[in-house]
């Protein structure tokens, strides 16, 4: 591999390339495993892989990339690119800029397992979720269940011509489960630990065996089957309290996204719209609260956005987003940094495989903790509404207003979590929601939790995430029951 890379390299050459660079991604394997109302219902174990070169000119890119792993298909890709990026800068106006970074001459990454799930007998994954998926059946109201698991593991050698090379393997794993009740036209649905198929982290099968799905099954189809019976989430102004895996999820739709430095220039429009933050307003731009801190962290253990280094060969890093309410840092590739007038990237280019060209994406976006208890959060609440794991999500192509609905809601009286309501369902636009936080969980209400399904970019890219939040508190915020 680390060959084909440097033959790669070799091809990428001649008048005016200023820049090259080479990924080989062996086969990515993907597992994914299900079992629905007592059978096994989905079996995915693929592998796909490729090659993929990228090159520089003093004003354009060309990209191209190969799934044969040989020599000839490494120097017709890097002889394609060549020609792409000197048909591409025949259309530019002005110069390409890029930032400098550190090189890192053959480093390395691989995720730390206690047992590879690529490795442990389909056998035994299977008799897990079996028996997760026959425990949310507590009663004949319960008409579908569903256990899952799914697991990715990607192996990839980098290097590039200023010297940069390093070669890495990361593993991620997730599972969850799901119950759906029905009663006439009322259908209810409870997912644990969370929706889009449970939670993930990058680790190996013991993360899945610690979430201990058939223990908390049994309590996932019984909220299912009370939520039936529970009076529609009440409409108005409120005290909302998020519960941690709702809050990641609105980290993610309207922070991660809206600091995406291509969606700010607009370079990234066509597939979910651009940003709604100004350009030039590090330093300066009021994005909440005082009680909002925000980082972009590609370092933090066990983060579905953890890495040695990007796909631009830098390395990955803690970047401070939202300070005190300020917004003082951007998600950024080399070329958008420089463009910005920053002195380096915020390592951030990721590409989904190997036959597509990297983006500025979300690392692992974090709401960092407060200091108040679940206990000191509620208290100061004489009525309100707690809502927690997302059920749908809407939000506009400037990531500014946005509305999402929860699979359950509880009514807070007096600082009490009372009777659950059904469908609930809150809306608003980001900054002056982001304002509207006036008390945020301490570090036992903090959770790190993985979105597998982040899409962006035309081609289109899957990447997978994570998001760290606390529980929250949020005043007078437009909620609503739905059908």
């Amino acid at each position: 591999m680390e060959d084909l890379v440097r033959t790669a390299l070799t091809a990428a050459d001649g008048p005016g390339v200023r820049y090259a660079d080479a990924r080989v991604v062996a086969p990515l394997r993907m597992l994914h495993l299900a079992v629905q109302n007592g059978r096994a219902q989905a079996l995915t174990d693929a592998r796909e892989g490729g090659l993929g070169v990228r090159v520089r000119t003093d004003r354009a890119w060309g990209f191209a990339g190969t799934s044969e792993l040989s020599p000839s298909a490494a120097r017709a890709s890097a002889a394609l690119a060549v020609r792409l990026a000197r048909a591409a800068g025949r259309a530019v106006p002005g110069p390409l800029r890029v930032t400098d970074e550190a090189r890192v001459d053959r480093g390395r990454y691989a995720t730390g397992l206690e047992r590879d799930p690529f490795d442990v007998p389909r056998e035994e994954i299977v008799r897990l979720l079996t028996d997760a998926e026959a425990s949310l059946h507590v009663g004949r109201d319960v008409k579908s269940g569903v256990a899952s698991l799914q697991a990715w593991s990607e192996t990839k050698w980098f290097a590039s011509s200023e010297g940069a090379s390093y070669t890495s393997r990361i593993v991620q794993v997730g599972a969850g489960v799901s119950a759906t009740a029905v009663r006439g036209a009322n259908v209810q649905r409870r997912s644990a630990p969370s929706s889009f198929g449970g939670d993930y982290r990058q680790a190996g099968f013991e993360f899945v065996a610690s979430l201990d799905l058939p223990g908390r099954a049994d309590s996932v189809g019984r909220e299912a089957v009370a939520l039936l019976d529970a009076p529609a989430c009440p409409t108005g102004r409120t005290t909302l309290v998020l519960g941690s895996d709702q809050l990641a999820l609105q980290v993610h739709e309207s922070v991660g996204h809206a600091v995406e430095l291509d969606r700010i220039y607009g370079s990234e429009a066509g597939y979910a719209g651009t940003s709604w933050v100004p350009i030039g307003e590090l330093g300066r731009l009021r994005y909440g609260s005082d009680a909002m801190n925000v980082v972009a962290d590609a370092t933090e253990p066990g983060g579905l956005g953890t890495f040695g280094w990007d796909d631009e060969g830098t390395p990955g890093q803690r970047t401070s987003i939202v300070e005190r309410g300020t917004l003082v840092g951007v998600l950024s590739s080399r070329e958008s940094a420089a463009e910005l007038g920053l002195a380096r990237s915020g390592g951030t280019a990721r590409a989904e495989g190997a036959d597509r060209s990297p983006l500025v994406r979300m690392t692992n976006i974090d709401l960092l903790p407060g200091d108040l208890s679940r206990e000191e959060l509620l208290e100061e609440i004489p009525e309100g509404i707690y809502v927690e794991t997302n059920r749908s999500w809407s939000i506009d192509d400037r990531r500014l207003n946005f509305q999402f609905g929860t699979e359950i809601g509880r009514r807070i009286v007096h600082g009490e979590l009372g009777e659950l309501v059904r469908n609930p369902i809150y809306s608003g636009m980001g900054p002056e929601f982001w304002s509207s936080m006036d008390g945020v969980g301490d570090q036992a209400t903090w959770h790190l939790w993985g979105v597998p399904n982040c899409g962006k970019g035309q081609p289109g890219q899957i990447a997978r995430v994570s998001h760290g939040a606390p529980i929250a508190r949020f005043r007078n915020v437009a909620v609503r029951g739905g059908g």
